[in-house]
């Protein structure tokens, strides 16, 4: 999470270019985007998450299975019930009743911290194709916890479609007042 001290820890990548995260929420300027805040805010979390890992785990060693593993202890603070299969709301988006069913971090919030991190990773030194942020298994769970998630709220995470704006209609052209046209 944020802190306030003006500490920053520089982790090696395997091509020995630095990637730097910094803990400081002084550092951010106030013209500062809500996105740009949020995306820093991650990246401190991550950094603080691999800081804390046992063994404390290097950036440039982080793979798509650590990424996972932070997504899965993440999970601790989600706010949003997922119903087991075994659940009389199982499928329900709106339950009547309280029920024992996790609290979880939902499919939308996971999906857009991962492209947060993603673009994070890249602007602070790393090389896309290293990108554990973009790892095949990371994708696979993301698309398995929605699957997961819809069925067992029913809320569909349909994509949405495009608007595209309506055609131009085409007016019919008056013909031009012709001249000679005297009766």
């Amino acid at each position: 999470m944020d802190s306030n001290n003006n500490s920053s820890s520089h982790l090696n990548n395997s091509n020995n270019s630095n990637i730097t995260i910094t803990s400081s929420s002084s550092t951010s300027s106030s013209t500062s985007s809500r996105y740009e805040n949020q995306k820093r805010r991650d990246w401190n979390t991550f950094g603080q998450y691999l800081k804390n890992h046992r063994p404390p785990l290097a950036l440039s060693r982080c793979s798509g299975a650590h990424v996972l593993e932070f997504l899965r202890y993440l999970d601790q603070f989600g706010k949003t019930k997922i119903h087991t299969p075994i659940c009389p709301f199982y499928g329900h988006p709106n339950p009547p009743a309280p029920c024992p069913c996790p609290l979880r971090q939902a499919w939308g919030s996971l999906d857009a911290l991962i492209g947060r991190l993603r673009a994070a990773y890249e602007e602070n030194g790393g090389k896309p194709e290293t990108n554990p942020f973009g790892a095949r298994a990371v994708r696979l769970y993301l698309r398995e916890v929605r699957d997961l998630q819809s069925k067992a709220r029913g809320v569909s995470y349909e994509k949405k479609k495009r608007k595209r704006p309506p055609p131009l209609q085409q007016l019919p052209i008056p013909p031009p007042p012709s001249s000679g046209d005297q009766t």
